[in-house]
């Protein structure tokens, strides 16, 4: 053990509305596809989260659970929370974590038009018939092209308010301090949010406004019907699973119009993900500004930063000049769940493997990786 350094910032204890936090580090959102094929979390499963919460880590963020049983499950074995199954199961999940000493929240997902194994629906649903691009995620079981999703009509979207509210009272009764909505990667409200995949011309599409307007009414709705001091956040990001490059082409004026529509719906955080790119890539904006510094700015919430915030200099200057309040770590997370704990003791960290990933993103595969002798000191 190397000796230790003056005391990183991200160790700062730290409050998140009503939640005390251990430090300002995150375990970020990693879909694992390990629950049984009904949507139920595993023992394994409650291995797993708990090992971040040892390990060190302030809070935890579960990968993207559906929501509702018809057309929100992306994957074939994704856990869910819509049955009394489902929250016993997540109940585990969550005792072990706060056993550990963290905090966890359940992030909520609806796959929209990327789902590409959902045994409640043979046909997908987006904002508008528009095929996705690319083709479906082999490591996640997809093969070929995305099919032409149905258009959404206000049934439909009323349906998707109801399960994220749903989905968010079972959360609280499994025992988890909050819920984050997924907003980002190209599902379904992110759909809604991407002017090429929203052609709508109602009240969801044409403008910025509209097209964030679907959230905020999750948001909303969730922060009516879930306890008092039941964290509510939401992650955006311009860049999707199947389309890395793309930009919000508003730039600032579209950070603050979906900055400020979520605030006011009642959002205690907003975190900003980068999709496999680093932070500095994703976050600059064309007059020097970044999208978590100016969510920040002009929501007056709390921001959280993804994308790279494993390196120690990038994490502290972050923190130091104002970009984000809290710092989300994917898959370096994976090759190092102490790594709060090896910051804390100036300790180096693994890299991470995408052999961990392979054949699939599974919980197992990162086991066969770490008994084939790679694993973390």
């Amino acid at each position: 053990m190397t000796e230790s350094p003056d005391r990183h910032p991200a160790l700062e204890p730290v409050s998140l509305g009503s939640l005390d936090l251990a430090n300002r580090l995150m375990v970020a959102p990693m879909t694992r596809i390990s629950a049984t094929p009904a949507g139920v979390p595993t023992e394994l499963m409650a291995d797993y989260y708990a090992e971040f919460a040892s390990g060190g880590f302030g809070l935890v963020i579960t990968e993207g659970i559906y929501p509702d049983a018809a057309y929100s499950q992306g994957y074939l074995d994704q856990p869910g929370l819509v049955t009394q199954e489902h929250i016993d199961g997540w109940r585990v999940v969550t005792d072990r974590v706060h056993a550990d000493g963290a905090r966890i929240v359940a992030q909520l997902m609806h796959a929209g038009a990327l789902s590409q194994g959902n045994p409640y629906r043979s046909e997908t649903l987006a904002p508008s018939a528009v095929e996705p691009l690319g083709t479906m995620m082999e490591a996640y079981g997809g093969s070929g092209p995305w099919p032409v999703p149905r258009e959404a009509t206000s049934d439909d979207i009323a349906d998707v308010v109801d399960g994220f509210a749903a989905a968010a009272r079972n959360a609280a009764a499994a025992g988890f301090d909050g819920i984050e909505v997924h907003a980002a990667n190209g599902y379904l409200l992110d759909q809604f949010v991407t002017e090429y995949t929203n052609q709508r011309t109602d009240e969801y599409g044409a403008s910025t406004a509209n097209r964030i307007r679907l959230t905020a009414e999750v948001v909303e709705r969730i922060v009516a019907e879930t306890p008092e001091g039941f964290i509510v956040g939401v992650r955006v990001s311009q860049t999707k699973v199947n389309d890395v490059v793309y930009r919000w082409s508003g730039g600032a004026e579209d950070v603050v119009v979906i900055s400020e529509s979520l605030a006011k719906a009642g959002a205690h955080y907003i975190h900003v993900a980068s999709e496999g790119r680093s932070w500095f890539e994703t976050a600059q904006l064309a007059d020097g500004s970044t999208v978590t510094g100016l969510a920040r700015e002009v929501s007056g919430l709390p921001v959280i930063a993804n994308g790279g915030m494993h390196d120690r200099d990038q994490a502290a200057r972050v923190l130091a000049e104002g970009h984000a309040d809290f710092l989300a770590i994917g898959h370096v997370a994976l090759a190092n769940p102490d790594l709060p704990n090896r910051l804390a003791a100036g300790d180096e960290l693994a890299e991470f493997d995408p052999a961990m990933l392979r054949p699939s993103v599974t919980i197992e595969s990162s086991l066969r990786w770490r008994q084939a002798g790679r694993a973390w000191q």
